[in-house]
């Protein structure tokens, strides 16, 4: 999204020409063709990326091989140790799709082959069953494919209810839009009482009485609801504002944009074999809640950064964020999953999964929608007044109705939006513009400047919202509880003494 030149309004086509109408006409719909492949493609590559993300709690750490090899004082330092490998390989992505994104961006697509082979090769020959398996048990392709299609309805509304629909910034009101989200939301509310009639259910429902499976999970639905979009957005605000603010050309941006977010990625690899370790002793409770204060407190602290902030002060907030979110992730993953008996566990951790995966989507489509909102009331008059002040104020007809995502979406891949306006408008338009007049107007300073303030302004009422998350969340995960191990409580039942005494975890 936003490689291509921008497409004008079409109130302007008479303005600025037919021809040149027709011709954004046409190479928008080579655009959407090539947008569908890429939904198609990514949509095929979550369904196979789906299954390394069960398999690494199943087998990586949760099935009965590491349970076995694992003892209870070591599971929380295990995971946590999993986890930092999971997320070096993410700061390794990130930076080197920079690099590469600087090169060509189907680089960053390619990439991942040798990889994806290289991981084919080592898992089929490495990673062993020996723990066991459920034994007899059918695979619900009811409830997989109702839940599948709920998904996969509730995120295509999502996405395009983020594009601009008709002379809307959003396409929340686009039939297509509002029809998806509705299937979506229907078959999602029909999936829990289709799997309370399946005999080998998708989703084990009754795990839920487990209070400290439930509140573990609560917990985690919060906190990836609060955190989910966080890296995205602050990756906008250094790629858009604050790096092209210092002296960065936009096509360098996409590295040291993930270069300048290593703090935060450095404190929860510092923090997660330490939480990790010392829930093993003391349990999660107080560990994890800890950590979703620091991180609530960390939303506020960006709340009041200005958009030209100091470096040094910004670093330091988000890796005590990350320092908060290395507390909360092992020992609350570790507490789940402890929770529940062991023929449970591979449920447990796809539900645990799933749960976090579409909270961090909902997150995502939250930070967007209130940005693109704020900005669709007060950018374009900020960008018309800008021009205008600039010396162009024949453009600032044209500025006016420029899509919000646009213009976000252009700087964040590494081009100056402006200079894609311009290249965009007919030559008899852009003639009528003096050198020092696009020379202010395609400087590294212009566009961030102008969109700074609406910007933050909307950054700003979505980080109250993940601090109110991650703030509830911390409230559900003191709830949980004592320390919970299935294990202690299946033998402490079966004892001499507590032989006949039923309590939910009996009944699961």
């Amino acid at each position: 999204m936003g490689r291509g030149k921008y497409a004008l309004p079409s109130d302007l086509s008479t303005k600025l020409g037919l021809k040149h109408s027709a011709k954004n006409w046409i190479k928008k719909m080579k655009y959407d063709f090539r947008y569908l492949k890429v939904i198609r493609f990514n949509f095929i590559q979550i369904q196979i990326l789906s299954f390394h993300k069960f398999t690494k709690f199943s087998i990586v750490h949760f099935n009965n091989k590491i349970f076995s090899n694992f003892p209870v004082t070591e599971r929380g330092k295990a995971l946590s140790i999993n986890q930092i490998a999971a997320l070096a390989g993410s700061l390794v992505g990130l930076i080197l799709g920079g690099i590469l994104a600087t090169i060509n961006w189907r680089f960053i697509f390619l990439v991942s082959v040798p990889v994806g082979i290289l991981g084919t090769i080592w898992s089929y020959f490495k990673l062993k069953e020996t723990g066991g398996t459920a034994k007899g048990e059918g695979i619900d392709w009811i409830g997989n494919l109702i839940f599948a299609a709920g998904l996969i309805f509730l995120l295509l509304g999502i996405t395009y209810g983020l594009m601009p629909y008709g002379t809307s910034q959003m396409g929340w009101t686009n039939p297509y839009v509002i029809a998806s989200l509705i299937s979506g939301a229907g078959l999602l509310i029909a999936f829990p009482f289709v799997e309370k009639r399946m005999k080998y259910p998708m989703f084990r429902l009754e795990l839920f009485k487990i209070k400290a499976f439930l509140m573990g999970g609560i917990s985690q639905l919060l906190f990836a609801f609060a955190f989910g979009g966080i890296m995205i957005v602050l990756i906008i605000l250094l790629q858009g504002i604050w790096l092209p603010l210092h002296g960065y050309s936009y096509s360098s941006t996409p590295f040291w944009a993930g270069v300048y977010m290593i703090p935060k990625m450095a404190g929860f690899v510092l923090m997660g074999p330490i939480s990790g370790a010392l829930s093993d002793r003391y349990g999660a409770r107080t560990l994890a809640t800890i950590g979703l204060v620091i991180v609530g407190v960390s939303f506020i602290a960006l709340s009041t950064l200005p958009y030209n902030f100091n470096y040094p002060e910004f670093a330091t907030i988000i890796f005590i964020m990350g320092l908060g979110s290395g507390m909360f992730g092992a020992p609350n993953t570790t507490a789940i999953m402890n929770s529940v008996p062991r023929m449970h566990r591979g449920a447990a951790s796809g539900m645990r999964t799933t749960l976090q995966n579409s909270a961090q989507t909902a997150s995502l489509a939250l930070f967007f929608t209130i940005t693109i909102g704020v900005l669709a009331a007060t950018l374009p008059t900020a960008l018309s007044n800008a021009v205008t002040d600039a010396g162009a104020p024949q453009l600032a007809p044209i500025m006016s109705k420029i899509p919000v995502t646009s213009a976000l979406f252009s700087a964040f891949l590494g081009y100056n939006p402006v200079g894609a306006i311009l290249s965009a408008l007919p030559h008899q338009l852009t003639a009528s513009l003096s050198p020092s007049t696009v020379a202010t107007l395609t400087s590294k300073q212009w566009f961030p400047e102008t969109i700074a303030p609406p910007f933050m302004h909307a950054l700003k009422i979505s980080f109250y919202i993940g601090s109110a998350m991650a703030f509830l969340g911390a409230i559900f995960s003191a709830l949980r509880g004592g320390r919970t191990i299935a294990e202690e409580e299946i033998t402490r039942v079966n004892s001499p003494i507590q032989r006949g005494v039923k309590d939910e975890r009996d009944r699961i």
